[in-house]
């Protein structure tokens, strides 16, 4: 017989905001890792939703670098987006001053919610907390909203009137939407930090519903799949336009940022590592000009793979890095004085800034293809690095037969916040997930010989953790998983519900490694009819869309005793 864990803790006060608010307008936000946009719509007329393109400081763009600029104290931010980082051309060639660090540009900060080593994170100031970062940039991306909503509607109220939606990559730590929802209230997007007007949606998931809007280009029917690129899904196209998830979602940290970093890698084998991270401190100006004025606009976008079709490539450092001579010294100076500060770049030094990246990537597709069960009917490669010529010829050549159709959609770069706004619009829509952890409960048995000893409580109990749901089971969006549990004591007044979960699909106690405690749900059991042991609840654990809630029900009448709701972790 299974039993409540016994607890004296103080009943939990946290419940689910049930907003009342009428909502009117969607707002996607695809928070990104190196640029982040927005695209809104009506309830009332969807097909006229819109991406935000009138950035401050910059053409017409979709998108806007994930950037800020503080002041020298970082306490206060004076730019954000395009204007925190500089004119590169502009700036890099007509300041001699020292960009010191105090005046670096913060970028990149979103990976501080990853699960990176620390030492492989970008550059933070010691002043500067990852979370205060993107509050301040989620603050400049609700100022912007809110102007453009009442452009467009003056009539609808913001915040409470309008449907948030934030993307996320699929891959990162079970905090991550806790954290992004915190910041999202405390940037003024929403009202109340419990505020049900926030929705969260997987980076992959979004992009596998932008491509709903292109199956039929494809000759998909209900049964087949799409898949998605460094975050990474298959999903099976139901009736109605509807999405099931028949694998795990799996990423990881690989995009072309990751690639920059490789070029910068070559040029300081070049110049001396220790001169290169001395000059991009004092002169980020400088550096941020050699990777996007050089780097990304004559090798990355063009690259294909094709060796016949290179052209070696010189780089005169000088005219990007005009102070770098300053810091490097020894034969490495003496060298590049030798070849007048010229880098030549042939076709193999870039196929290695490229590889250790691409393939990472088809590391991922290829674990999501064995993992399927499903044939695999068409790949999708959506996201900024999806444009890459060489990406796409790469997936092509490795996955030519296992999937028909690999292509890259119109729009790759808008997939995701396009994908987020029909979700927001039409929330149903997923209709199953695989879950990415076992989920289930302490729960106190009679100890029975031959358990382990050192566990047995006083009172001749061993406590367990009971799962409710395993990892990889395909669930659908809003069943429930139930058990009935009975009082470890015919005295017992009060329960409490303690709620783990675990990559481990075969998880024993909750003190395992790897075991994490989410939430707990308290119950006073003088609600309860009945008396002794005699009393039965029946515990559920419900997965809704990225958020999900722990009931208990007295399983005689029927009746909800009490119930919570917490992030979900998959």
């Amino acid at each position: 017989m299974r039993k409540f864990p016994t607890s004296s803790e103080k009943k939990s006060k946290s419940k689910k905001s049930q907003s009342s608010s009428h909502i009117r307008v969607v707002v996607a936000i695809d928070f990104g890792t190196t640029n982040s946009g927005f695209a809104s719509a009506h309830k009332e007329s969807p097909e006229k939703g819109e991406i935000y393109t009138a950035w401050p400081g910059n053409k017409p763009d979709h998108k806007t670098p994930t950037a800020l600029q503080y002041d020298s104290k970082y306490k206060k931010v004076t730019a954000w987006g395009i204007k925190a980082l500089v004119e590169f051309q502009e700036d890099a060639e007509s300041s001699d001053d020292d960009d010191s660090q105090l005046s670096r540009p913060v970028e990149l900060f979103k990976l501080h919610l990853s699960d990176l080593k620390d030492e492989d994170k970008p550059w933070l100031p010691p002043e500067l907390d990852y979370k205060q970062a993107i509050k301040d940039y989620l603050t400049g991306m609700r100022k912007l909203v809110e102007e453009r909503l009442s452009s467009r509607w003056s009539s609808v109220k913001f915040p409470s009137q309008v449907k948030i939606v934030l993307t996320i990559p699929a891959e990162w730590p079970p905090d991550t939407t806790e954290i992004m929802r915190k910041c999202a209230h405390e940037a003024g997007l929403l009202n109340k930090l419990s505020s049900n007007n926030l929705e969260f949606t997987t980076e992959p998931e979004a992009a596998a519903l932008y491509c709903l809007s292109v199956v039929k280009e494809h000759n998909l029917k209900p049964g087949d799949c799409g898949g998605g690129t460094v975050d990474i899904t298959i999903r099976k196209l139901l009736e109605n336009n509807g999405l099931g998830e028949i694998t795990e979602r799996i990423g990881y940290p690989c995009g072309s940022t990751f690639v920059d970093k490789e070029f910068l890698k070559f040029v300081g084998e070049k110049v001396g590592m220790h001169a290169l991270s001395k000059f991009k401190k004092n002169h980020y100006k400088q550096i941020q000009y050699l990777v996007q004025e050089f780097f990304c606009r004559k090798i990355k976008i063009h690259f294909n793979g094709k060796q016949s079709e290179w052209k070696i490539k010189k780089l005169n450092l000088l005219n990007y890095c005009k102070n770098l001579q300053g810091y490097v010294t020894g034969d490495r100076k003496t060298e590049m004085e030798n070849a007048g500060w010229i880098i030549k770049i042939d076709f193999t030094s870039v196929k290695e800034m490229f590889d250790p990246v691409v393939n990472k990537i088809l590391e991922l597709i290829s674990d999501q293809l064995k993992a399927s069960k499903e044939k695999c009917s068409a790949m999708f490669l959506v996201g900024g690095f999806a444009e890459s010529v060489y990406l796409l010829n790469k997936v092509k050549e490795t996955f030519r037969f296992q999937v028909e159709d690999i292509c890259v959609p119109t729009s790759p770069k808008t997939a995701v916040v396009q994908g987020g706004l029909y979700y927001g619009l039409n929330i149903n829509t997923v209709k199953t997930r695989v879950l990415k952890w076992s989920f289930g409960i302490e729960a106190a048995n009679e100890w029975v010989s031959g358990n382990d000893e050192e566990r047995r409580s006083p009172k001749g109990l061993i406590y367990t953790f009971e799962c409710l749901a395993k990892r990889g089971s395909q669930v659908d969006v809003n069943k429930p998983f139930s058990k009935i549990f009975h009082p470890a004591r015919a005295d017992q007044k009060a329960v409490a519900f303690k709620i783990f979960y675990t990559a481990s699909v075969d998880g024993k106690y909750c003190d395992d490694p790897g075991m994490n405690y989410i939430k707990t749900l308290h119950i006073n059991l003088k609600n309860v009819q009945f008396f002794g042991r005699d009393r039965p609840i029946e515990f559920k654990l419900t997965f809704g869309q990225l958020e999900s809630k722990a009931s208990a029900y007295n399983n005689i009448t029927g009746k909800l005793i009490k119930e919570i709701y917490f992030d979900r972790k998959d």
